[in-house]
């Protein structure tokens, strides 16, 4: 594979990061995405190494969302790092994305209420912060299936929680991972409690930023700061979790979570709150930056949040499905292909490890450009 360290340094993106906690060839991330590909069990799919290795010149790769516990899976085909088997299929992974030069955190994800009867321990309804159902339908096995009022967390299901996300970060590093990233948003468990529509407890936890804590910091004293990061997307609407001001919701949580030295902060940015400018000035580790759509990151995109100083690596989704060696196109300014969408989640190598590499020969002149 290409050495990024070669590119010209003239792109921001292709430049190294320096870090106490990261040595990045350069400044793009893979973001997390959800492929589906996994079998009942959990285990990843056996192309998954491939997948994610064909991906490693990115400065970071973070896995898709990997449960910690089994009542945060949220349909059929999602993995898990609970289990000895899924501890040694995930080994294979970090092997193949270590021997292609790469680095890569596992996503730790409950999905609290956005899950089904059908694919929980004993048919149970799913856990939430409240009794409170979201609207619409979700994937089950065979089809689809309406939404079902989840079940209210009882005390000691917090604590069992907390301690999942604990157990899943010691087993993320058997498996290889250089770390892992706490998921706390996109509407999944940690942003229900911060939600209004979704937090009606009267308890301790009626702020839900009580939890978001106590699950960092589980993570961390159970394999230091230096290798957990936190994802957050304030004012994010997607499944159904509303937050009425999310400034004045984040900007605490945030200032709190600065002090306990992690590895990064990733701001998944979507809907009219700044979050990355506003956030940075309250965050003064890494700042992994990324838009959601309506409009993703592009390299255009990308390039102006770095050189406006609000994030020091920015985090690209689908471009990465289709340009498996995006870095590598950046640097050439070759085209970028665009992924099948249909092809996302199905269980099959198409639209998952069969998207090819460019060829620098046919895509670059290097004397007279394209």
């Amino acid at each position: 594979m290409t050495d990024t360290t070669t590119y010209s340094p003239t792109n921001p993106l292709l430049r190294p990061y320096d870090s106490a906690a990261l040595h990045l060839p350069n400044r793009i991330v893979m973001a997390p995405m959800t492929r589906g590909r996994a079998d009942a069990a959990g285990v990843p799919h056996p192309l998954a190494a491939a997948y994610y290795a064909q991906r490693a010149s990115a400065g970071l790769i973070v896995t898709e969302g990997i449960w910690p516990i089994s009542t945060g899976i949220g349909g059929p085909g999602l993995p898990g790092l609970a289990t000895a088997a899924q501890v040694a299929g995930w080994r294979t992974v970090t092997t193949a994305v270590h021997a292609a030069g790469g680095r890569i955190f596992a996503q730790l994800w409950h999905v609290g209420r956005v899950s089904h009867p059908s694919v929980q321990p004993g048919r149970a309804a799913p856990l939430a912060p409240s009794a409170v159902r979201p609207p619409g339908q979700l994937h089950v096995p065979g089809g689809k299936a309406d939404y079902v009022t989840p079940r209210a967390m009882a005390l000691a299901e917090i604590a069992e929680t907390v301690r999942s996300y604990a157990d899943a970060a010691r087993n993320a590093l058997a498996a290889g991972f250089d770390g892992v990233e706490v998921h706390a948003a996109n509407g999944y468990l940690l942003q229900q409690f911060l939600g209004d529509n979704t937090n009606l407890r009267s308890d301790a936890y009626a702020d839900g930023r009580r939890f978001v804590i106590e699950v960092v910091d589980a993570v961390t004293g159970a394999i230091g700061a230096a290798r957990v990061g936190l994802r957050l997307s304030p004012g994010n609407t997607e499944n159904d979790v509303h937050e009425s001001d999310p400034g004045a919701l984040y900007a605490p949580l945030v200032s709190t979570l600065d002090s306990r030295g992690l590895a990064y902060l990733h701001l998944s940015e979507k809907g009219r709150y700044p979050a990355i400018t506003e956030l940075r000035q309250v965050w003064s580790g890494t700042l992994i930056g990324n838009y959601d759509p309506p409009e993703p990151t592009n390299p255009a995109t990308g390039e102006l949040l770095l050189a406006s100083g609000a994030a020091d690596l920015v985090a690209f989704g689908r471009l990465f499905l289709a340009n498996p060696d995006l870095p590598i196109r950046i640097a050439v300014g070759a085209p970028l292909a665009e992924a099948a969408e249909a092809t996302h989640y199905t269980p099959g190598p198409s639209g998952y490890a069969d998207y090819p590499a460019i060829d620098l020969v046919d895509a670059y002149d290097p004397i007279n450009g394209m």
